[in-house]
């Protein structure tokens, strides 16, 4: 507090207790001292007291030697105004993005504004001066351009706006999403272990399918599997590395892949894309080349797509990292409280990755077949997710 806007009548301690009581985010919800600091504020010596004094005035309840329990039900927290601008409908993971966080808002009584910015951005740099116009307390995108990020981010900077970027990094905005490097690195390692037990550490070319345009951040995926690949297979430093722009969609990936291996005569190929889609577009270039067992495909997010890939009988897809988009929500909401409430949050919040194979695919998503939604490969296009 301003020392020259202080409030003569404020008892500074009740302030403390209350910001205290306030960590309890709901009923019976048990926390350790170093989790009350955090999400209070407060040093850790004061809310140790505070707590000591809250339990000895019945208010607080001691359930072990640093596990805490409110005997208060937590205050409805002041409803809040998401904005959301999401990055497409064209592909599941977007979908899931989407659903998962349209759950977690109203789970929690947040205003949702939803709104799509169709993979363009144009529409993204739109969309931004709607959520500033409807005056949102804090802004969550998910655009794939890394040239109009900086744009975007600008609009809600001069707005006064708090700002999460999805995937892909926005200057000034939290970051929430993959950890680029250490997916690709499990990707990776992988690709290299199968390399020595079904082609006996014999290996002639490295396929990358990039994704330029969404920038540096998500080229980590392939750096990261290159250097994996590497660690399990030091043999394969002598391989031909090719480098080939998917952008990322299923269309693109299938062209530029069924170009290159018209002139190529690798027999044993490694191809490791930015995403499941552009991973089931390399795959059906080799497919429709005759050549599917000269090739062995590592994607990224293990989408509904990249999963149903994985189901196949002898698929060439063999494996897929995994991104759980349908977890985003809870985790998106609760860091944008933590923002609104002032409460420390670090610049990049990363989510887990595993590695989804063919035997490990219905262990992480066993539920897969009850879903209602569609789960084909959508039909060869343009459309690019990131």
């Amino acid at each position: 507090m301003n020392p020259a806007t202080r409030d003569p009548y404020l008892v500074k301690s009740v302030v403390h207790s209350s910001r205290l009581l306030a960590a309890f985010h709901t009923p019976g919800e048990a926390l350790p001292l170093r989790e009350i600091a955090l999400r209070s504020g407060l040093p850790k010596t004061m809310a140790f007291r505070l707590l000591y004094t809250l339990e000895k005035c019945g208010m607080v309840e001691k359930l072990g030697a640093n596990l805490y329990q409110s005997s208060f039900r937590p205050l409805k927290p002041r409803l809040c105004r998401l904005g959301y601008a999401a990055q497409g409908t064209d592909y599941q993971f977007s979908r899931e993005v989407t659903a998962s966080l349209e759950r977690a808002a109203k789970s929690e009584g947040i205003e949702l504004i939803s709104l799509d910015n169709r993979y363009s951005a144009k529409i993204a740099q739109r969309n931004a001066d709607l959520l500033v116009r409807e005056k949102v307390d804090l802004a969550i995108e998910f655009q794939t351009d890394e040239t109009v990020a900086p744009v975007v981010a600008a609009k809600y900077r001069e707005a006064g706006i708090p700002m999460i970027a999805i995937d892909i990094p926005h200057p000034g905005a939290t970051y929430y999403g993959a950890n680029n490097y250490e997916a690709g690195l499990i990707g990776g390692r992988y690709l290299g272990r199968w390399v020595k037990e079904h082609w006996h550490s014999e290996l002639d070319e490295i396929i990358l399918l990039e994704l330029p345009r969404a920038g540096n951040l998500p080229q980590m995926r392939l750096t990261g599997l290159l250097v994996g690949i590497n660690l399990a297979l030091p043999s394969a430093k002598n391989s031909r590395i090719t480098h080939l722009n998917g952008d990322g969609g299923l269309g693109p990936s299938f062209e530029v892949v069924r170009r290159h291996i018209r002139g190529s005569r690798s027999r044993r190929v490694l191809v490791g894309a930015i995403n499941d889609v552009s991973a089931i577009g390399a795959l059906r270039a080799f497919e429709e080349a005759g050549r599917a067992e000269t090739c062995a495909i590592m994607g990224q997010n293990a989408s509904p797509e990249g999963r149903a890939e994985l189901r196949e009988p002898n698929t060439r897809l063999v494996g897929s990292v995994a991104f759980f988009p349908e977890r985003y929500g809870p985790d998106l909401v609760r860091v944008s409280l933590d923002i609104l409430n002032k409460r420390p949050v670090p610049p990049a919040v990363f989510v887990e990755h595993k590695l989804v194979t063919p035997p490990t695919v219905d262990h992480y998503y066993p539920n897969d077949s009850l879903m209602q939604a569609a789960q084909t490969v959508p039909a060869i296009s343009s459309t690019r997710p990131a």
